[in-house]
């Protein structure tokens, strides 16, 4: 299965798309049918890109505080999406492996396949903007030098990491990996699970 091929493609079309206009503001480009596990994909890196340069925006030590705030809240909302959509990917998988039957000594892995397309994702964002930076003409020599040093080591990583992804989901098809999900239980955004929201609530 070279699974990861697709979605290293998917996810660079994301970032080339969301670089035509290089607004947060911008509509997402998804023109995969619905229903499609390559629609989620790219609804995860659009999610993953729009946030990258929100984290940009935020660190601007000149914002003014109340947009921060502002952001803050956008940023907030992105990472609950972020992680709707890892689930939604993993349900995908679940389904799709759902009649194969894991031998009786199959091992868990640590993550989801999810949660490793979540970690490739952002990789395909890093990536990108350090060769930016590697190739910047504004930028001197030794920064070029230094992130063109820093792009390698990530190249190095995309090949390590899809080639786990690759073999994580051919070990889970040939029952020699048992997939589990574990939903994320995200306390913060739950107003009868953070305490500031439910004391502030009982307050009215």
């Amino acid at each position: 299965m070279d699974f990861t091929r697709t979605a290293w493609e998917i996810f660079n079309r994301s970032i080339n798309d969301y670089h035509l206009t290089d607004s947060v503001d911008a509509e997402e480009m998804n023109t995969y049918p619905d229903g499609s596990l390559e629609r989620l994909l790219y609804s995860k890196n659009w999610i993953d890109t729009v946030q990258w340069h929100l984290e940009d925006i935020i660190r601007d030590e000149n914002i003014e505080p109340v947009e921060a705030l502002r952001l803050k809240r956008r940023i907030d909302a992105s990472n609950q999406q972020r992680t709707d959509l890892v689930e939604y990917i993993d349900t995908w998988f679940f389904k799709k492996f759902e009649n194969t039957s894991p031998h009786s000594d199959a091992r868990i892995n640590t993550e989801t396949p999810a949660w490793a397309v979540d970690r490739l994702s952002i990789l395909a964002l890093k990536i990108y903007h350090m060769a930016q930076e590697a190739n910047r003409a504004s930028a001197d020599e030794e920064h070029r030098i230094k992130c063109g040093t820093k792009l390698n080591v990530l190249l190095e990583q995309q090949k390590d990491l899809t080639t786990s992804i690759d073999r994580l989901l051919t070990d889970i098809e040939n029952g020699n990996v048992k997939m589990k999900m574990y939903r994320q239980m995200k306390m913060y955004n739950d107003e009868s699970l953070n305490p500031i929201l439910y004391q502030k609530e009982h307050q009215k």
